[in-house]
């Protein structure tokens, strides 16, 4: 399916714009792309025209959301499936989402796409194969495409993130352009069809699971031995935790995580919000 072209509105654009008709303004100058460009519109009292194309006023529109056309209104980008799942804007421009009201992007400090980018570096993507193994929104794979990346496998498992997906500007679109056939996204869930995949394919790994009690299977010991099978002699992993319940409980997930990695065969350290870890070469000298 292809990716839902716009425009899109949130609570802070639809007041500027009825700020500017107020005072008597006809043209409006905004991002309708969540921050990703800025063009000008015409308003009325009726409603504005984005791109020579008629858009109604909202009749309710609500903070902490993201407002896609549909059909003649605009509609919540937001899904209740059992969960509730939702585009939320920040002020970097780049959405988060949230399910059931949990954030799952870093959006505090710094914008999803900054912080997707720092963690990309670590595993310098250019001219290499990388597996994303939990896509989200595709921020790892939007900044895997601008460092140049040479393949990228994303597989995520949620229909209703994917969704999402196709309706964030933000998100790369497999079948554009600018992806020039470099990005494979396949509705899968990653822990069953990583053994499927063939040995050391990918020069490196980029693992950005849910909570361990959401996705338990993805922390597990035998998903690391596959993540080590799959992963080249040489090739770098890196692998988000956050520090869940760290103050609470004093669990240490990262610390966890590396214990396991380290059975698996990898080398691992703290990074970031993380652990970055290598499989050894031992053509090197297993450095």
């Amino acid at each position: 399916m292809s990716h839902y072209a716009g425009p899109w509105l949130t609570a802070a654009l639809h007041a500027a714009m009825r700020a500017r008709l107020d005072s008597g303004a006809a043209v409006f100058e905004g991002s309708f792309d969540l921050g990703r460009t800025h063009e000008q519109v015409s308003l009325d009292a009726e409603g504005w025209t984005w791109r020579d194309q008629r858009q109604p006023w909202p009749e309710r529109i609500k903070e902490r959301t993201v407002y896609v056309r549909d059909g003649d209104t605009f509609a919540p980008l937001q899904r209740f499936a059992g969960k509730l799942i939702k585009l939320v804007p920040t002020e970097w421009g780049a959405p988060t989402f949230e399910i059931d009201g949990i954030k799952m992007l870093v959006s505090a400090q710094l914008s999803p796409i900054d912080d997707a980018r720092r963690k990309v570096a670590l595993i310098e993507p250019r001219g290499k194969a990388v597996l994303d193994c939990c896509a989200g929104l595709g921020y790892f794979a939007a900044c895997c495409l601008d460092a140049g990346v040479a393949r990228l496998d994303s597989f995520e498992k949620n229909e209703d993130v994917l969704w999402l997906r196709r309706h964030n500007p933000w998100s790369p679109d497999p079948d554009s352009d600018e992806c020039g056939g470099r990005l494979r996204l396949e509705h899968a869930d990653i822990s069953r069809r990583i053994l499927a995949l063939p040995d050391a394919g990918y020069d490196a790994v980029l693992h950005d699971p849910p909570r361990f009690g959401i996705a338990g299977e993805l922390y597990a010991q035998s998903f690391y031995d596959q993540l080590f099978r799959v992963l080249r002699p040489g090739g770098r992993l890196f692998h988000y935790t956050g520090a869940p319940n760290a103050k609470t409980s004093g669990r240490d997930v990262p610390g966890e995580v590396m214990k396991r990695l380290v059975q698996s065969g990898f080398r691992a350290e703290r990074a970031l919000d993380g652990v970055l870890a290598n499989r050894p070469d031992a053509r090197a000298g297993r450095r």
